[in-house]
């Protein structure tokens, strides 16, 4: 169907997550667009809005009252929302068994949580006025399963269903959604990770320009980098045995058996630290 154009010079855009990585390389290019930037991230948002010529705006995503205030701060202060990227998210790694719950809780609470509050707390702005775009970070680990990511897998996965099934709930009032899948991607996420060696891998600003083109084509899923988007069909015909090699081959078992504890420590303790500080899962 066709969706209201958003004309980017002017348009509200919230990005969560915006102060470092993929939201914040979005955020510079909506602003170059001469969109009015929404900067929201739990640190860092007032430096990086300012860098940007945007608003900065202190969210736990994972907490519907901290991302509640966040959304009517911008509504108050620009009354309307054209574009909601719902991009903060984390990575923990490592074996399944040995993650603790508070960080698997952690997960979900920002990875799929997050984008449940944001989406209830947008669409009905946005369905009132009939016009509007979301977008959700999800990634290709929402596709493909990968050892040492068990619950992240989870939650991508969770949020590619859930973004689709939002989308066709409401493809009639005029509001877009869109999945963004990324494969690694070179942020602090992949932090003493071996990257390359067969495994696709893509910048930042590759994926802001994934964001960016979703405003205009409104597509549901957007794979990046664009190939990926055979996944579905390989994974549907190719024989098992084939598709364990092609792991093999790329070594999809590096997260568990190649990292590099030094290198990722100061990530992961931010991990840790979000846990303790976060109430159990189901309390937003």
């Amino acid at each position: 169907m066709r969706y209201p154009k958003i004309d980017l010079d002017g348009a509200v855009v919230l990005i969560t997550g915006g102060a470092r990585g993929i939201g914040r390389a979005t955020a510079e290019l909506f602003a170059r667009r001469g969109a009015t930037v929404c900067v929201a991230d739990l640190d860092g948002a007032t430096d990086a809005a300012r860098e940007l010529g945007g608003h900065p705006y202190t969210v736990d995503v994972s907490a519907r009252s901290s991302y509640a205030d966040c959304v009517s701060a911008v509504l108050d202060g620009f009354g309307r929302i054209d574009v909601l990227v719902n991009n903060a998210g984390v990575m923990p790694l490592g074996g399944f068994l040995d993650e603790p719950e508070a960080t698997s809780r952690t997960t979900f609470d920002v990875n799929l949580w997050g984008l449940v509050n944001g989406m209830r707390l947008v669409l009905p702005h946005m369905i009132a006025r009939r016009r509007g775009h979301v977008v959700n970070i999800a990634s290709m680990a929402g596709k493909i399963p990968i050892p040492g990511m068990a619950v992240y897998n989870a939650s991508k996965f969770a949020a590619v269903g859930l973004t689709a099934a939002v989308r066709a709930e409401y493809a009639h009032t005029g509001v877009s959604l869109s999945a963004v899948l990324p494969s690694a991607v070179r942020t602090r996420l992949a932090s003493g990770v071996p990257l390359g060696r067969g495994l696709p891998t893509v910048d930042p600003s590759t994926v802001a320009h994934a964001v960016l083109g979703s405003v205009k084509t409104r597509r549901a899923e957007i794979p990046v980098p664009g190939y990926l988007a055979a996944w579905d069909l390989i994974h549907a015909v190719a024989p098992e045995p084939l598709l364990r090699l092609g792991r093999r081959l790329i070594g999809d078992r590096r997260a568990l058996t190649s990292v590099d504890p030094s290198a990722r420590a100061a990530y992961e303790r931010t991990i840790i630290d979000q846990a303790s500080d976060r109430q159990p899962s189901g309390s937003a």
